[in-house]
């Protein structure tokens, strides 16, 4: 079965968007996708079939407060406004296609960091209408920058922090052919979170969360050795950035995401061949 996984990385997405869009454009077609926090909410745009929704509302509100900003942090508790991103965003300003998304057969999941237990929770989503909104939230709410999810009785983080590339989740899964999208070069490599004693502080009555955190960077390192095991094997194709983007996790400068996006369609197009070839695709 033919597989897209996506990493996530907050504003970094967009070059994700960037390379899924040329993907779809040339009708490229997967049997499932993947996707954690914003691979996640970016991602979900391959089912419902809407190349350039990404990068249109990111352009267009990514320096707008009541999307993403400090003030909505102070007045919410959540960096990037739920209200906003989750609602106004899919419900007004830029519809998603939820009944395309439906009838589309490919399968999507998101995974999300159950914070009791410090472990990933994988989450298959047919549709993205009511509380399975939330399962994206949750995939994208980062530790301290956002505020915990709470679905059936369950609480949740950012599905990074446990499992920042879930490609062995997929070839567990049975998929066996799988175009992976990165957001950072080929010479990254995770260094510890700086922040760690503010997660310490923070998140005192979950010491699981706390335990995975200090070990996340261990766990990125050694899905990238994973994943070059993998490419050997012919069980995934790589895509990545040329070099670090110039984006951060969080901008308020279209310019920026305008380049980051346009470096994801440059490398999408790049590889296109690679992956129609890979995939089997005339």
């Amino acid at each position: 079965m033919k597989g897209l996984v996506m990493e996530g990385g907050a504003m970094r997405g967009v070059f994700t968007a960037g390379v899924i869009d040329v993907l779809m454009e040339n009708n490229i077609k997967f049997d499932g996708g993947v996707g954690v926090s914003a691979g996640a909410c970016f991602g979900c745009n391959y089912k419902s079939n809407q190349p350039g929704r990404v990068a249109r509302y990111n352009l267009a509100f990514c320096d707008e407060p009541d999307y993403m900003s400090f003030r909505s942090m102070f007045k919410t508790g959540d960096l990037f406004n739920v209200n906003f991103a989750y609602d106004k965003i899919p419900n007004e300003y830029d519809p998603f296609d939820y009944e395309e998304y439906k009838r589309n057969p490919m399968e999507f999941y998101i995974v999300a960091t159950d914070i009791e237990k410090g472990t990933p929770v994988y989450k298959r989503l047919d549709s993205i209408e009511g509380e399975n909104m939330k399962w994206l939230n949750a995939s994208a709410a980062m530790p301290i920058a956002a505020k915990i999810v709470e679905i059936q009785g369950r609480k949740f983080l950012d599905g990074g922090v446990t499992d920042s590339i879930p490609l062995k989740f997929f070839i567990h899964k049975g998929y066996d052919k799988n175009v992976v999208i990165l957001t950072q070069p080929a010479d990254y490599e995770k260094k510890s979170n700086k922040l760690e004693p503010i997660i310490d502080k923070k998140y005192k009555e979950y010491p699981n969360l706390i335990k995975a955190s200090k070990i996340r960077h261990i766990r990125y390192n050694r899905s990238l050795e994973y994943i070059k095991e993998k490419e050997k094997t012919g069980e995934c194709l790589v895509i990545q950035p040329k070099e670090k983007l110039a984006i951060g996790r969080i901008t308020h400068d279209p310019a920026l995401v305008l380049d980051a996006y346009m470096s994801g369609r440059v490398v999408g197009a790049e590889n296109l061949e690679k992956v129609k070839k890979y995939l089997g695709e005339k």
